[in-house]
């Protein structure tokens, strides 16, 4: 398995800079937080792709995908009951989709929990299956680019929708395209899913459904700095023959974003040479 790390973390450097850091530090890739790159990332040039996707590649590092997909433009929602919302989302989905390929990226994944909240006066059912209509409409498009669009399960504390693996897979087989899965964030599992971590692994990677691993500990800061034991999870994503990306996702920086990373990435090379071994 690969470990990249979610460029938000070390956003305060520039794009070079965040790449220089990643591969000193023995990350195998970055993965990209499109709010980074602009207020309308889906419209970057083409110019300006190729020189991001240059860049890394010059630090021996990948760009291995996008994840908090709809932070920016402002106004973008998969579940609001206009129309004319979601069919905006949808070509925003779309593009993105497009600038994944093209930076080099495999995977996708759709949190984003404020672009999916319930609007007032609609019930959970109707919101569950307006988000699935608008995945539905991209899946094609992530076929045809080569990459695999994974739908977030995320805590309640962030969404009322779409909160665990079970609910993400319902909405991947009902659409039933290869290009979408859906992933397991730590975080989230943590407090979503009734099972341990280590047996939610076991129980959905044989299935096939699962394209993609989210790191980050249910405090919100990076592996290693809070109470969950990652070593059991690894262990068990390497039982499973997982060959996909960890990303490391956490949302509090301590005591900065590189110390964070830096911190992160030997605790979790640390555990893998065990893993490995054992």
């Amino acid at each position: 398995m690969r470990i990249s790390l979610c460029n938000e973390v070390v956003r305060e450097l520039d794009f070079a800079a965040q790449c220089a850091l990643a591969s000193g530090l023995g990350y195998d890739g970055l993965e990209l937080a499109p709010f980074t790159l602009g207020s309308e990332p889906h419209r970057l040039a083409a110019a300006c792709r190729a020189e991001l996707r240059r860049i890394a590649e010059d630090q021996r590092l990948r760009i291995t995908g996008l994840h908090w997909l709809l932070v920016t433009p402002d106004g973008l929602s998969i579940t609001s009951r206009d129309a004319a919302t979601r069919a905006r989302t949808v070509d925003v989905m779309r593009r993105l989709i497009e600038l994944c390929a093209e930076l080099g990226g495999t995977i996708l994944v759709h949190g984003s929990p404020k672009q999916r909240a319930i609007d007032p006066g609609d019930s959970k059912d109707v919101a569950f299956a307006r988000a699935a209509e608008c995945f539905a409409a991209v899946a094609g498009d992530a076929e045809q680019a080569g990459v695999i669009y994974c739908i977030e399960p995320l805590a309640p504390a962030e969404t009322g929708l779409i909160n665990t693996v079970a609910e993400a897979a319902s909405i991947v087989e009902q659409v039933g395209s290869p290009a979408l899965r859906t992933m397991i964030d730590t975080c989230a599992a943590a407090q979503s899913e009734a099972e341990p971590i280590p047996e939610l692994v076991e129980r959905w990677l044989p299935t096939g459904l699962i394209a993609h691993i989210h790191l980050n500990d249910p405090n919100r800061r990076a592996p290693g700095q809070g109470t969950l034991r990652f070593g059991a999870i690894l262990s068990a994503l390497q039982r499973q023959n997982y060959a996909g990306i960890c990303s490391v996702e956490p949302f509090v920086y301590e005591p900065d974003g590189p110390t964070s990373a830096a911190r992160t990435i030997g605790y979790l090379r640390g555990l893998l040479e065990t893993v490995e071994q054992g």
